[in-house]
């Protein structure tokens, strides 16, 4: 009996030993994963490097615990399948932001909102008008690229606080980039999830009214507090000159916002505003059928050099980096869920949604991921996958990810949803301390979270 007690014990001491190496090693492979990330967006390379080289660690760290080769790429393949049906969205994506540049629908906005830049409103408007575009296209970094440059050049040559203008500029195109049907973070979360995106939309509104209403408030006060004079632009005139920028060529905008109210399918819709528009550059911008077809593929290039620093872009191209980010992100996916590499930090935040909301718990995840991460796409898959198990209803979930990891990623200095905006638009990291929606929205919600009432099965 002495003897079996004795060799139970000595198990027990192996097995513990054994957790606390896993343990160790799943630390050491975030935190050198993590290094290589902030490495490389300091050194100004590609993120798509320090993925490439965290999926071989995750890859080998899932061959130690072994699995096969062949069991590791299965794996990696079950998360990918996951987003599947999101990869041919991002094709869609890329079509249409080239289409809209071509045909007209963006260089039109830009031309007629810009009237609206009045010197007491100045950053409020500026706030919007991102708000605006942002929501239309679904992008943080096409909304920065067009009215955001224009925005600031107004500024600038006005003026105007540049550090105000920027932190408006942070905050609008993450409204849109949270929010839109065609947002890929949005896709992102309802494919992660299960979730209706126009379901998720419209409790992301209803969760996002007052620190909008604050947010605008806000900007109000600082455009009152600020000086200076808004004056013409030679950019506005470059568009009358290279586009007919008849009231039509705002239809394929309508469209994607009139089938969203319907709640058309998404692919459905997408596809209704190219059809729209590539009618609209082939029968009023005068573009042929053999440059449509390679502005769809390569992007939409102006002829003017002035021009193109502000419209060029688009693409099935363009779409390649984030397609590749959130297939090695998914990848990852597979082989955690597979191998149990994140049960540890888990229990973890088990324990802490005890102590405090689940809201704060995953407002937490969301800020350290998103920390480590550099990125929002991995940082919501890490979070989801923390906190799936977790969560009142697969709703409840894709709105807390929706308002934590999406705005708190635009927050982080190193992380690319912050720096490459700011990049863009020629603004410093002082204007993050004027991003007040990113700051209000998981605030409010965090103070008072929103309910989602109905209970959906997972």
């Amino acid at each position: 009996m002495i003897l079996l007690i004795n060799f139970i014990l000595d198990r027990q001491t192996i097995s513990d030993v054994y957790r606390l190496q896993e343990k160790i090693m799943e630390t050491v492979i975030i935190f050198v994963f993590a290094a290589v990330l902030f490495g490389c967006i300091m050194a100004g390379y590609s993120i798509l490097w320090a993925l490439g080289l965290g999926y071989l660690m995750f890859f080998g760290y899932a061959i130690n615990k072994g699995y096969t080769v062949k069991q590791v790429l299965c794996m990696s393949g079950r998360g990918v399948l996951t987003i599947k049906n999101i990869l041919f969205i991002f094709v869609l994506i890329g079509m249409i932001t080239a289409v809209w540049r071509a045909c007209g629908t963006i260089p039109f906005i830009i031309y007629h909102m810009s009237a609206l830049l009045l010197p007491s409103i100045f950053i409020l408007i500026v706030f919007l008008l991102c708000c605006f575009v942002s929501l239309l296209t679904g992008t943080s970094f096409g909304t920065a690229a067009t009215i955001g440059i224009i925005c600031m050049s107004i500024a600038k040559a006005s003026g105007i606080d540049p550090t105000f203008t920027g932190g408006a500029i942070l905050s609008g195109i993450y409204f849109g980039d949270r929010c839109s049907p065609m947002s890929t973070s949005a896709l992102l979360i309802s494919e992660l999830t299960q979730t209706d995106i126009y379901r998720n939309i419209k409790n992301m509104f209803r969760s996002a009214l007052l620190p909008f209403l604050l947010t605008c408030s806000l900007y109000a006060l600082l455009g009152f507090t600020s000086t200076g004079t808004v004056s013409e632009t030679s950019l506005y005139t470059l568009f009358p000159q290279n586009f007919d920028l008849h009231w039509t060529t705002i239809i394929p905008a309508l469209l994607i916002i009139l089938l969203s109210l319907c709640k058309i399918r998404v692919r459905l819709t997408m596809a209704a505003s190219i059809v729209t528009g590539s009618l609209l550059c082939l029968y009023l911008q005068n573009i042929s059928l053999s440059e449509l077809a390679a502005i769809m593929f390569y992007g939409f290039q102006p002829a003017d050099p002035q021009l193109a620093l502000v419209l060029s872009g688009g693409g099935i191209v363009s779409m390649f980096t984030v397609s590749v980010i959130i297939l090695l992100s998914s990848a990852y996916a597979g082989i955690f869920e597979a191998t149990g590499f994140l049960d540890t930090t888990q229990s973890l935040i088990a324990r802490l949604e005890q102590k405090i909301t689940p809201y704060g718990s995953v407002l937490l995840t969301a800020t350290i991921t998103s920390m480590a991460t550099c990125n929002q796409t991995l940082s919501s898959i890490l979070t989801y996958q923390l906190h799936k198990d977790s969560a009142a209803n697969n709703y409840q979930l894709a709105l807390d990810l929706e308002n934590s990891t999406i705005v708190v990623a635009a927050l982080i200095p190193w992380s690319i949803a912050c720096a490459v905006p700011l990049a863009t638009i020629g603004a410093g990291n002082a204007s993050i301390w004027f991003a007040f929606y990113l700051y209000l929205l998981p605030l409010y919600n965090l103070l008072r979270p929103y309910k989602v009432t109905t209970p959906i099965k997972k």
